[in-house]
């Protein structure tokens, strides 16, 4: 009759080793896919265009705000500042673009000189984002 019983018991147990394996593989997968995801670092209010394309490859983000403020990767810069930084992060992956996160309310004249400082940065695809209607 014990041995009946310290069978069941035996056979009842659950082998947990590949559901944690299968856990940590995930947990790993999504910490490697949160790495790349870029951000500004700023929410702008971009404006709407018609003839707006989708950038796939967009590995620059810099945002231009309406009290005329520059961002890149969560911190404000000065505008001299934009192109060492653009040179650095372009060198890090040569075949991505800079894409401008310029407000509706951002001064022409400051997201202009942005781009100018992304493109002498040896950028050549700079972008201004848009809202497609």
């Amino acid at each position: 009759m014990r041995d009946h019983s310290q069978s069941q018991t035996e056979e009842a147990e659950l082998d947990l080793t590949p559901m944690l394996d299968v856990v940590f593989i995930m947990l790993i997968f999504f910490i490697v896919t949160a790495v790349f995801v870029k951000e500004a670092g700023q929410t702008v209010e971009k404006p709407i265009a018609v003839t707006a394309i989708s950038k796939p490859r967009a590995s620059i983000l810099i945002a231009v705000t309406n009290n005329d403020q520059i961002w890149i990767n969560r911190k404000q810069v000065e505008l001299k500042a934009v192109r060492p930084i653009v040179e650095r992060l372009h060198s890090e992956n040569p075949l991505g673009s800079v894409v401008i996160q310029a407000d509706q309310q951002a001064k022409a004249g400051l997201t202009l000189q942005v781009m100018e400082a992304a493109q002498n940065a040896g950028v050549p695809d700079v972008s201004i984002s848009a809202v497609i209607p």
